[in-house]
């Protein structure tokens, strides 16, 4: 299905691994011109060596380092990205941190909870009350934030990031009724265990090898963010796309 996102423009944030890499790969693929947003400049221009190797482009792709956590370094990020591209019709929210695993919160430092915060959620915040005068003018534009099963089911010793997810969620609702007469949609995609660096970091490197529970590929992710894009959704707003196996559909009824 073609996904009609040929020359649409798309701002990806925490596009240096992970699904951010995912989303850039695949919506250049799909046509898209893609603005790179991360605070790792070596893994920006890794992950633009892996879109123009996928699409077979000479094309140099956008890039701009900025922390999501500081304003000014995303006014001027979003500045510059909205000038390369000529505009923006897209945007992805997908920089996060996972924070503390296995902390009880008693155990757990204000700072660490502040950090957590401060990227899952006043970072989409910045971005998007930076990108939205661009996203304004644009048709049809639309916004995907990357939240996670957790902002509905909890792990234990995840509280902050459980907590951040939640409210992104939120946020991403409250903003696409605040938006609804802008022609400007947004929804989440929340899913479950992901293979990525985030992820392996958090459970041990080889934990995702061979699992006893299921895993989907940051891919997978990705194409869940496209078709959110895409025009094909265009009735598709303020909602949250759970992709979890299912996990959170069963009953705790014991049959």
């Amino acid at each position: 299905m073609d996904l009609q996102l040929h020359a649409r423009t798309v701002l990806i944030t925490g596009a240096g691994s992970g699904i951010g890499r995912a989303t850039a790969r695949l919506l250049a693929q799909e046509g898209a011109r893609v603005a790179l947003l991360d605070r790792d400049r070596a893994a920006l221009d890794a992950t633009a060596d892996v879109v123009r190797a996928s699409t077979g482009s000479a094309q140099e792709t956008v890039r701009v380092v900025a922390d999501v956590t500081d304003e000014e370094q995303v006014r001027a990020a979003v500045s510059a990205a909205v000038a390369a591209l000529g505009g923006l019709d897209h945007v992805v929210c997908c920089a996060g941190v996972s924070g503390p695993v296995g902390s009880p919160i008693e155990d757990t430092d204000l700072a660490d909870w502040n950090a957590v915060l401060a990227v899952n959620v006043t970072g989409p915040f910045l971005v998007l009350k930076h990108a939205l005068p661009a996203l304004r003018l644009a048709v049809d534009a639309s916004v995907v934030l990357l939240a996670s099963d957790s902002a509905s089911v909890a792990s234990p010793g995840m509280a902050p990031y459980c907590a951040s997810k939640a409210a992104l969620v939120q946020f991403g609702r409250a903003l696409a009724v605040d938006l609804a007469g802008a022609g400007i949609r947004v929804n989440s995609v929340a899913p479950s265990i992901v293979d990525t660096p985030m992820s392996r970091g958090d459970l041990g490197e080889s934990a995702l090898d061979e699992p006893a529970f299921p895993v989907q590929t940051a891919h997978e992710v990705a194409a869940h963010v496209a078709y959110l894009l895409s025009p094909h959704s265009r009735a598709v707003n303020g909602t949250t796309l759970i992709s979890d196996f299912g996990y959170t559909a069963r009953s705790g009824f014991p049959a």
